[in-house]
């Protein structure tokens, strides 16, 4: 991927990514690059300085303690401390939870606790009847063969 600098015939200036030099040739002889300002296909390239990353810089970049998927605050944490909690102490039932859940509250299956997924239409229908179920602040890790 290559990165051009381009302006247009009333001096707009703008970026655009094309999958190689060869590639923005190709959509500029064909008029397919255009000003997203005023649509002016009459583009040329502008002057830009080149990006270089010299090893000295890359080894000063500072590297982040944790990764980006890691709770960065308070609510974060308390919310996947509540996830582990609800993962290691309930039954995954996936889509099969309003019907699951259905069944628990009349009697017709063994009392546990569930958690999974269910439409907005089928939880509604559970709390309109009676079911006491609530949304978790979280996607549940799904759970494959």
């Amino acid at each position: 991927m290559i990165r051009y600098s381009l302006k247009c015939e009333n001096d707009h200036r703008f970026e655009s990514w094309f999958q190689s030099g060869p590639a923005f040739d190709k959509l500029y002889a064909a008029k397919m690059v255009a000003c997203p300002t005023c649509a002016s296909t009459s583009v040329e390239k502008a002057i830009m300085a080149p990006r270089v990353r010299t090893a000295r810089k890359a080894a000063q970049t500072p590297q982040p303690d944790a990764p980006l998927t890691a709770p960065q605050n308070d609510a974060e944490r308390a919310i996947a401390e509540l996830k582990s909690q609800v993962e290691a102490n309930s039954e995954y039932v996936g889509m099969e939870f309003a019907t699951q859940a259905r069944a628990i509250h009349d009697g017709d299956a063994p009392e546990r606790p569930i958690y999974g997924e269910a439409e907005p239409e089928e939880a509604k229908k559970l709390l309109e009847d009676g079911v006491p179920v609530a949304p978790l602040p979280f996607t549940p890790s799904r759970k494959t063969n």
